[in-house]
This record gives C-alpha cells, sequence and structure tokens, in this order.
C-alpha cells in the first residue's frame, strides 16, 4: 500500500506519516523541505522567491518519488499534489503571477506523468486554531511573523485541495479525510489505522490499487 499524506502547514503530516511507517514497517518518504536553502528566502520575500521555491520543492520531491517508485509500499509525508496547493495559493494571495503558476503546473505535469500515483491520499483535517497552535509549539525561526500568510493559507487550504483532486480526476474512493486531534493517544491511532485499512480493503475490491 502506497500512502500519501496530505495537509495543511502545521496539521502533522510528519508526524502522522512516522507513525504509519513505523506501523507498518514500509519506507518513510520525507521531503526535506526544512534543509531546502529556498524555503527562508521564500519567507524573507516571497515575491522574489515564490517560483524558485516552488520548483525546487517540486524536483526534490519529484527525485524522492522517482527513486522509490517501484516500492509496493511506503509513506510519503507529501505529494505533488500537495505541492500544488501553495501554487494555488500563492497564486490566489496574488504572490505568484499567471505565467508563473501555467509554469509550475506544466512542470508538475510532466513529473506526475513519470511517476505511480499513490494508493491513499490521507488529508488531514484540523482546525484553525490547532493549526497555529502546532505552529507555535514547534517553534521554527522562520515561521515566526507569519501570521496573515497561515490565516490565508488556512482559510483556503482544504477548498483549493479540493478543486485540484477534481482536476486532476483523483477517484473520491482514494481521498481518505482524517479529522484528528491528538495521533500519539493509543485509541485515536487505532481508529486512523482502521479507517486506512478499511478504505484500502475496498480500494482492493473496486481495482483501484497500483500493485
Amino acid at each position: 500500500m502506497r500512502i500519501g499524506v496530505i495537509g495543511p502547514i502545521g496539521c502533522g503530516k510528519s508526524t502522522l506519516s512516522k507513525l504509519l511507517s513505523d506501523y507498518y514497517h514500509v519506507p518513510l518518504i520525507e521531503e526535506p523541505v526544512e534543509k531546502n536553502e529556498f524555503l527562508p528566502l521564500f519567507y524573507e520575500d516571497k515575491e522574489t522567491f515564490a517560483l524558485l521555491s516552488q520548483n525546487a520543492f517540486y524536483s526534490s520531491l519529484f527525485l524522492l518519488m522517482w527513486r522509490t517508485r517501484n516500492e509496493k509500499a511506503c509513506v510519503c509525508d507529501s505529494t505533488l499534489f500537495s505541492n500544488l496547493v501553495f501554487t494555488e495559493l500563492l497564486r490566489l494571495e496574488g504572490i505568484m503571477s499567471a505565467y508563473e503558476v501555467a509554469l509550475t503546473y506544466a512542470i508538475a505535469d510532466e513529473h506526475l506523468k513519470r511517476i505511480p500515483d499513490v494508493d491513499m491520499h490521507l488529508v488531514i483535517v484540523r482546525k484553525e486554531e490547532q493549526l497555529f497552535e502546532n505552529v507555535r509549539k514547534r517553534g521554527r525561526e522562520i515561521e515566526k511573523d507569519q501570521h496573515d500568510y497561515l490565516k490565508f493559507h488556512y482559510a483556503n487550504y482544504y477548498d483549493v485541495l479540493d478543486r485540484i483532486f477534481k482536476s486532476y480526476k483523483v477517484p473520491k474512493e482514494k481521498i481518505l479525510y482524517l479529522e484528528v486531534d491528538d495521533m500519539f493517544q493509543g485509541e485515536e491511532f487505532e481508529e486512523i489505522v482502521k479507517a486506512i485499512e478499511e478504505r484500502y480493503a475496498s480500494l482492493k475490491e473496486k481495482g483501484l490499487t497500483i500493485f
């Protein structure tokens, strides 16, 4: 089972991905966003570095997905669809131009042709106050003084993601929305695993799995 985890900034993508990777004893494919040298530049000057940073993220993630394209089971803490949400949000906020967005989509479309999709897109759903609190708790220096950017991101994230899924004709059965609170709490994690396995069984029955 190939799983992709999606969600807004601070929702716990890395946490859930690590928990699932450990639980299923499968490789964890981690997007090295924090180590990307463009990220702090983007937060300092979004208009200048939006296009450059977006394509840097796409390229590094594509390489990870390409190198693990033959893995029958893995957990990805991001996907190209997840990255497209950021592009669309930057367009809506007026940070990326129509030309820059079109160029980014063209690159992403070429990438998507060359790597397998995941069997299931797990979308982490959290309330805005939880997301802000998570960002505050992890205390990343580059995320300080980004309230307005995050506010816009949170207000529009799920609507934009839904539109992208529809645009790329992702079957609804392959999208699993998970409302989470404390993933480290045993009972909640058990419920998450149960929901995943029930959905995966349904996908296999309908022939919607990759391998």
